[in-house]
């Protein structure tokens, strides 16, 4: 590094900088708890959520929520900074990174936090009085609010990834360190060069790169060895998940479908079950989806009116589902159905291992008493959506999940936090995927002399963008590692979805307006990356769900 680089990197980066900001975590944790105290007292007065107060105060419900992952967040960066300091690989970017983040979110925690767009939750909607700001704004916090975010700092950070620096994950497991690369380079040179020409034509992944991602594993990545996986962790899954999304959603959204059936029959299923369908699962052998939403339910799932009716030996399934992903290609269906229609709500639901013969774009459903057609999207092309009409569609009976009717929504609940870890993963390949872009059109795009990369506005765009992104995925991390250390991770699997999630739309919206007129065009794939982000805030629960589950499990007492 030259002398006047050293000299840059000296008049941003704050002394003490880990001490900083274990300080201003401490007064983080102090605003966080006043927070939940005024907020627990407005919807659960007596110690118990009140349905009817949480609803009616959801604004501030959902403020904590953010609130909360902010604080966590920031938590998570500090934790992975002295892992890099452990390790040795603590540098000028990774250490700016992590005073960055602490610079904005700090803010953010005292003058008001973004939900979406037109949302903003500003303390004093959380209950936050004077007096706490006071005293969350200590000396540590004070300072980085000032210097830990300025347009020097973001300057200095574009300026070493325009060098081609790039921060260290700290992954801290060698094996997953030669997995990130071995995937990185497959989604450079197998997926990146051409998913702008499938996202442009509408079509299907092309079956012989699914064969290579199941020749690689990719199906049976956390499926126990004992039925034909690899038997790894959700710490692997989220490495595997960022690198393929990183080259298209679509790849890296696979093997989203091969997790949530492997969980369900995993943790739901009989061991004649689990013989009959991990390993083929696990091979690629079959492509599964998942089959849940209705038409009118969105995420209330506990009005689900499809019905499973028994005959004999089969279940014969009537009713409507939508948004089902892969639909026409896959050989099996997850399916969730009422068995008993008299049991209102969640408890009448049932899953189902429903077998079905692969179809065409031509005739996408050639199954007796199956019928559909496709749903035209504007993004997360390569699978393609359907709307499903059953109508005595047969199921074998020893295909009912665990042998037991009623049992569905407790089967398919347990999947959520596996599904939501992978989701943050997808996001974050995709914030990743356009910070790369942003940052190349700005290096390479030449206006008024001089590249878009010099110019303060668009340099600390790309900055912001790093950052967010490094924030997003080592919660996303966290959530993994939570999940892989077998401890409940509804909540930070929610976290790391929630601010995953919106890290890739800003980032692709941020890249979009660097790219200008050229980021609208087709032909360039910021224009997919845009689209395909919009979905991650939607799927796998939305965001206003996220923030639902995050409120009830923190004031609930899951603290």
């Amino acid at each position: 590094m030259t002398q006047a680089a050293t000299g840059a990197e000296d008049a941003t980066l704050l002394p003490d900088l880990l001490a900083l900001c274990r300080s201003a975590l401490g007064a983080a944790d102090a605003l966080a708890a006043q927070v939940r105290a005024a907020v627990t007292a407005r919807v659960a007065p007596d110690g118990r959520i009140n349905a009817e107060f949480l609803e009616r105060d959801q604004f501030a419900a959902h403020g904590y929520a953010w609130f909360a992952t902010y604080v966590e967040a920031l938590r998570q960066m500090l934790g992975w900074a002295e892992r890099c300091q452990a390790a040795g690989r603590l540098g000028p970017l990774e250490s700016l990174m992590l005073q960055a983040a602490y610079g904005e979110y700090l803010h953010q925690l005292a003058g008001g936090i973004a939900m979406s767009q037109g949302e903003i939750v500003r303390p004093d909607a959380l209950g936050v009085s004077e007096k706490d700001l006071r005293d969350f704004r200590c000396d540590a916090v004070k300072t980085l609010s000032r210097l830990g975010n300025g347009p020097a700092v973001r300057q200095r950070i574009a300026a070493l990834l325009g060098d081609g620096e790039a921060a260290e994950a700290a992954l801290d497991d060698e094996f997953l360190v030669l997995m990130q690369d071995q995937f990185r380079r497959f989604a450079d040179e197998k997926i990146a060069p051409f998913c702008q020409e499938w996202h442009i034509r509408d079509v299907l992944i092309p079956l012989p790169l699914i064969e290579e991602l199941s020749a690689l594993g990719v199906f049976g990545l956390t499926v126990p060895e004992a039925y034909g996986g690899l038997g790894m962790g959700k710490m692997a899954m989220c490495v595997v998940t960022e690198e393929l999304s990183r080259g298209c959603i679509g790849v890296g959204s696979l093997g989203t479908r091969s997790e949530i059936a492997a969980e369900l029959i995993r943790l739901g299923g009989t061991e004649a079950q689990k013989k009959s369908w991990l390993p083929r699962i696990a091979s690629g052998e079959i492509l599964p989806t998942a089959v849940f939403t209705e038409p009118n339910t969105g995420s209330d799932l506990g009005s689900l009116r499809t019905r499973a009716e028994r005959d004999g030996g089969v279940y014969r399934i009537f009713g409507n589902k939508t948004w089902i992903t892969h639909g026409a290609r896959s050989d099996l269906m997850t399916l969730l159905a009422r068995t008993n229609p008299n049991e209102p709500g969640y408890r009448g639901l049932s899953m189902f291992l429903a077998e079905k013969p692969r179809g065409t774009e031509g005739d996408p459903f050639p199954a007796e008493g199956m019928s559909g057609g496709e749903i035209r999207v504007l993004g997360y092309r390569g699978m393609k959506e359907y709307e499903i009409g059953f109508d005595g569609f047969a199921v074998k009976a020893e295909n009912l999940l665990g042998e037991a009717e009623g049992e569905g929504f407790k089967q398919l609940m347990a999947t959520f936090e596996s599904a939501r870890i992978q989701t943050a993963a997808r996001a974050v390949g995709v914030a990743q995927n356009a910070l790369e872009l942003a940052l190349r059109y700005a290096q390479e795009r030449i206006q008024f002399g001089k590249p878009l990369a010099s110019f303060p506005r668009v340099a600390g765009k790309i900055a912001w963008m790093a950052v967010e992104t490094m924030v997003a995925r080592q919660l996303s991390y966290f959530a993994a590692r939570q999940k892989d250390s077998g401890r409940r991770c509804d909540i930070e699997a929610g976290m790391a979805k929630l601010l995953a999630a919106r890290t890739a739309w800003s980032n692709a919206d941020n890249a979009v307006q660097i790219h200008g007129g050229n980021g609208y065009a087709v032909e360039y794939p910021i224009s997919r990356v845009l689209c395909d982000a919009r979905i991650l805030n939607i799927f796998e629960g939305t965001a206003e769900i996220q923030s639902n589950i995050i409120a009830r499990g923190l004031i609930g007492g899951r603290n």
